[in-house]
Formats: structure tokens, C-alpha cells, sequence
């Protein structure tokens, strides 16, 4: 009787050690080798100087899009997102870098099998689960990177096709500056003596992560050079969780001594803006099936979020020992058009539109 217990306990403990061996192997194949890619493969040094790309080699006609993710919420978002992205005749690659070391294997598993699902166009979509949360590595030299544009943009932002081409064009352009739709200011508190981030209505020379076309070769820039001082500036990126856009326009700056590039566009949609209200008083986005995506981003803590992107001003400028940022006036439009008004048919139009 012993003898047959002991022969059905090792049998049942074979069967489950088989049961857990074939689970973790069916998870592995649904996941995307991006996404374990710091756990199971020899880790990619993006500042090993051999590691540094030949700008030369890489395509200019196209551009690699790097989405950073990091709220659950927002998955349907993201995901419709991140098709029109590959479904745009000028884009290399997508890359989803998700942020959040919290979320489920299981979940993001199922997000890249529906990111696989959805890619209508040649590009390719890849989900990357970052090492951490540091907003730093939103600007990690990436070997999959085979363009000299990249866009670096969040997971809330819906950019029309045609607005999109077109601030590409501009950044083809002007490729040693910072091209894209959402522009801050600096300033300097004079009864405070520090620096501010503000809005002015006629000047800017920050441009955001929301949507921002920058030069390849600046990723190892911010990542790699500038020594004891940029490394210490990407702490305070780190310790704050913030400004990681704020430091890349200090990089950018300081190389061309010249502000960014405000682009005009028709259709842009920014739903992690806390000034998004619907009927019910509520931000955010409706996925389809009645859930909303509420506004959980930094900037929806104005007030606050300020503050802590002035300090960010004011820390950087300190160990730099100079200020770099550099404004810019104006907004690049896709078409000048008629200015004056004629009368046509009884009404006031453009004086080049006709009947």
C-alpha cells in the first residue's frame, strides 16, 4: 500500500512539473522577443563606442517611431495609435517601449499579439518592455533603429497622416532640430532668480515628447556623452520622473544653438490633456466598450507639474553653467493661401477659392 502512494506521488509530481514546463514554453512563444530581450539575451550596450551607428548607413526617406507606454488604460488607444503609425508608407519600424514594471507578463503577451494583428503596412510593430520606469530610456540608442529620423511620442496623441508627412518633410528639412506640434517656453523669475517653465503666446523653445522628430544621433548623445554632468542631470530625470524632454532640448540646444520648430497641423487629437471634458465630466477616451481612459499623465497636475519642470530648468542650467535653450518664433504652415477677401456668389471667401 506505501509503495503504491509513493508510485502515484512521484507520477503526479511528474505530470505537474511537465504541465509547468509546457505552460512557461507556450508564454515564451506568444511573447515577442523584445519584450524579454534583457532577461534572455546578451545585453546590447548602446554606449559601447563600437555600438555607435554611422548616421550615413541609415535611411533618410523613412522614420522609426518610438511610442512610450506605460498606462494599462490605454491600451485600445496606444494600439490604434501605434497601426496608423505602420500603416504610413514613411515608417521604418514602431516601437511600443513599455514603461511600467507592474503590468502583467500576461498582459502585455496579449498586447503584443493584438500589436502583431494590427500592423496594416510594411512596418513592423514591436513591443520592448523597459528594465524600469526611468523616463531616461525613452532616448536609449536602439540597435533596431535603422533610420536617422525618429519620433519619440506618447500613447495619447493622435496625429492625422497628412499633419504627420508634413512635419516630417520640415525635419528633413532642418534634421539637426527638433521638429513637432506641442511647444513649451523657459523663463527667468527675476524676484526669485530661477527659471520657470511657462507658455508664451509668441515665442517657444522647448519642444515636447508628445510628438517630437528628432536626429537619430542625439539618442547617444543624451545617453552616452557630456560626461559627470550629463550623468548627473539624467538622475535628476530619473529622481523626478520627469523632464526627460526638457534635458534632450538642453542637448539638442547646446549642439546647433538654435530653438526648435513649431509645425502646423490639421488634425491633432491630444487625449491625456486635462482640459479634455466630456458630457459626463470626465477625461479622457471612450475605447468602444464604455470604459474611458482618464487623463493620468503628469501634465494633468498643472500646477504642481510646473513647478517641478521649472526646478528641472533651474538644476540643469546649474551643472551645465550655461543656458542653451534658444527661442523660436513663428509656426511652419503646410500652405500660405490667400489672405484677402473677395465677394463671390453673395458671400466673403478667400480671394484664391473658387466656385
Amino acid at each position: 500500500m506505501h509503495q503504491t502512494l509513493q508510485s502515484e506521488m512521484i507520477v503526479q509530481n511528474r505530470v505537474t512539473f511537465v504541465v509547468t514546463i509546457l505552460l512557461f514554453l507556450s508564454l515564451l512563444l506568444l511573447l515577442p522577443l523584445g519584450v524579454l530581450s534583457h532577461r534572455t539575451s546578451r545585453p546590447f550596450d548602446p554606449c559601447n563606442p563600437s555600438n555607435e551607428l554611422d548616421q550615413r548607413a541609415l535611411r533618410a526617406d523613412q522614420i522609426t517611431v518610438l511610442i512610450n507606454g506605460y498606462s494599462e488604460s490605454r491600451i485600445p488607444l496606444l494600439q490604434t495609435i501605434a497601426a496608423t503609425y505602420s500603416a504610413s508608407p514613411l515608417v521604418s519600424s514602431v516601437l511600443i517601449l513599455w514603461g511600467n514594471p507592474s503590468t502583467p507578463v500576461q498582459t502585455l503577451a496579449h498586447l503584443a499579439k493584438n500589436l502583431s494583428l494590427s500592423s496594416f503596412g510594411s512596418a513592423t510593430i514591436s513591443l520592448v518592455r523597459q528594465p524600469s520606469s526611468s523616463l531616461n530610456l525613452r532616448f536609449l540608442p536602439r540597435s533596431s533603429i535603422h533610420t536617422q529620423a525618429v519620433l519619440i511620442c506618447d500613447d495619447d496623441v493622435e496625429v492625422d497622416p497628412k499633419s504627420f508627412e508634413f512635419a516630417f518633410k520640415i525635419w528633413r528639412l532642418n534634421p539637426d532640430r527638433l521638429v513637432g506640434f506641442f511647444v513649451r517656453s523657459h523663463d527667468l523669475d527675476l524676484f526669485a532668480r530661477k527659471w520657470i517653465y511657462t507658455v508664451h503666446p509668441n515665442k517657444y523653445s522647448i519642444m515636447l515628447t508628445k510628438f517630437m522628430i528628432l536626429k537619430n544621433q542625439y539618442l547617444y548623445e543624451y545617453s552616452c556623452k557630456g560626461g559627470s554632468k550629463m550623468a548627473e542631470m539624467r538622475k535628476i530625470v530619473g529622481r523626478m520622473q520627469n523632464c526627460e524632454d526638457i534635458l534632450m532640448n538642453f542637448v539638442v540646444a547646446d549642439n546647433v544653438n538654435i530653438g526648435p520648430i513649431l509645425v502646423g497641423a490639421e488634425r491633432v487629437r491630444d487625449w491625456g490633456d486635462a482640459r479634455n471634458e466630456d458630457n459626463n465630466g470626465q477625461f479622457g477616451f471612450e475605447d468602444g466598450e464604455g470604459s474611458t481612459v482618464q487623463a493620468v499623465g503628469l501634465s494633468s497636475r498643472v500646477g504642481e507639474h510646473r513647478k517641478r519642470r521649472g526646478e528641472c530648468i533651474t538644476e540643469f542650467h546649474k551643472l551645465l553653467g550655461r543656458m542653451p535653450l534658444r527661442y523660436n518664433y513663428g509656426k511652419v504652415v503646410n500652405s500660405v493661401g490667400e489672405q484677402g477677401l473677395c465677394m463671390k456668389g453673395g458671400k466673403l471667401v478667400f480671394c484664391d477659392r473658387y466656385r
